[in-house]
């Protein structure tokens, strides 16, 4: 039976760290891969979870199963810093571990299909693992545009979206820190958007991957807030991976929003079936740690204080790389002030992309979307050097 399976494309991604591991020259920039970086290059275990972990050794009695809806713990201490401290839906509101972000989209998307949904709306470009996320679940994508060439947010395309699905569609949308675009809907056009979603009933799954890493805490989960408070159900798929640096532990969770009460234990229950049949329960370790950090104020401030240095970094390379816009005309970099977080769209060619990596030793994706933490003061000025040689002319 296994003779009749095709062989599948590898991943362009995958091959692409393959060829900068294999690159001996010695000021090769990589900014492909999507986790931060420091000014060093370096990808380090934050000093809050550090801390955990030690805690977690020290104290830590057994490894016991802890069912499909993973450490109950973890879950909870993380609901203020989504929903507020001060959430009027806590009742309305279940939740549970998954198996990084990806887990909890896919969950999102699994119990979505099992309640009729069969078509979700998809901003384009997007993570591209939400289309094959969508596709092996078995429901249709249907994209929209996302972002206009002026390097903001397609308010129109997305209202059009929600304002048009069917009785069995629903709207996936990032919570902040657009991947891979950066480009991030205003508390406004959030407030446009909950009120589409509000006067049409569409069901809103909300990916929220980056927390901490746009403008703080609160400000990158407002729009989630505005639209939670304007709707009856929900779906929230949230990652642990890049705002508590746990990317190879795979510590992610799954929020529900039930109309009323009374029925989030009819949902919940649904979600921990689908749970136990795609990966039994999620890994414990991260979501360990993220529980003992968050249920100690001093780790809490060092996790946070980690937040702000990172945060702050990236800001620098991308006004940095606005500059630019003023000493090279026409790098089309000038929106990237605007944007938020790890990622930005470069509106470069193949053949320019081709030329960057072989010529000038700097390793993107191919659609153009660059890390930004892969550039830090020692670096900068040799990738805008090399954009001016490529776009020349």
């Amino acid at each position: 039976m296994l003779d009749t399976l095709d062989a599948q494309p590898p991943d362009a991604l995958l091959a692409l760290i393959k060829m900068y591991a294999a690159d001996e020259r010695a000021d090769k920039i990589d900014l492909g891969v999507g986790v931060y970086r420091t000014n060093e290059g370096a990808t380090p275990v934050f000093r809050a979870i550090k801390q955990a972990e030690q805690r977690l050794i020290d104290e830590q009695d057994s490894k016991s199963y802890l069912g499909p809806e993973g450490d109950t713990g973890f879950v909870e201490v993380l609901r203020p810093y989504i929903f507020g401290k001060d959430c009027q839906l806590t009742d309305r509101i279940g939740g549970m571990q998954t198996p990084g972000g990806t887990g909890a989209v896919r969950l999102a998307v699994a119990l979505a299909a099992k309640a009729g949904v069969t078509r979700i709306h998809l901003g384009i470009p997007s993570w591209p693992n939400h289309a094959q996320i969508l596709d092996d679940v078995g429901v249709e994508t249907v994209p929209f545009r996302h972002a206009t060439p002026e390097g903001t947010a397609d308010l129109d395309a997305v209202l059009g979206a929600i304002r048009t699905a069917g009785p069995k569609d629903a709207v996936l949308l990032h919570g902040c820190c657009h991947n891979p675009t950066g480009i991030d809907y205003t508390d406004a056009e959030w407030g446009e958007i909950a009120k589409a979603f509000a006067e049409t009933g569409v069901l809103p799954i909300l990916d929220i991957a980056y927390q901490g890493l746009g403008h703080g805490m609160e400000e990158d989960v407002a729009g989630v807030r505005i639209v939670l408070d304007a709707v009856p159900e929900a779906l929230v798929a949230y990652s642990c991976d890049k705002n508590f640096g746990l990317y190879r532990d795979r510590v992610g969770a799954f929020y529900m929003m039930a109309k009323e009460p009374a029925q989030l234990a009819a949902i919940v229950s649904n979600a921990n079936a689908l749970a136990r049949a795609n990966w039994s329960m999620p890994p414990d370790h991260g979501g360990a740690a993220v529980r003992v950090a968050l249920s100690d104020a001093g780790m809490t401030q060092v996790w946070l204080d980690e937040l702000d240095e990172m945060r702050a970094r990236m800001r620098r390379v991308r006004d940095r790389l606005a500059a630019a816009d003023n000493e090279v005309p026409g790098l089309g970099l000038a929106a990237l002030a605007q944007q938020n977080g790890l990622f930005a769209m470069l509106p470069l060619s193949k053949e320019q992309i081709t030329s960057l990596r072989e010529d000038h030793a700097i390793y993107m994706a191919g659609s153009g979307r660059i890390n930004v933490a892969g550039l830090h003061a020692g670096n900068t000025d040799k990738f805008i050097a090399a954009l001016a040689d490529v776009t020349k002319g």
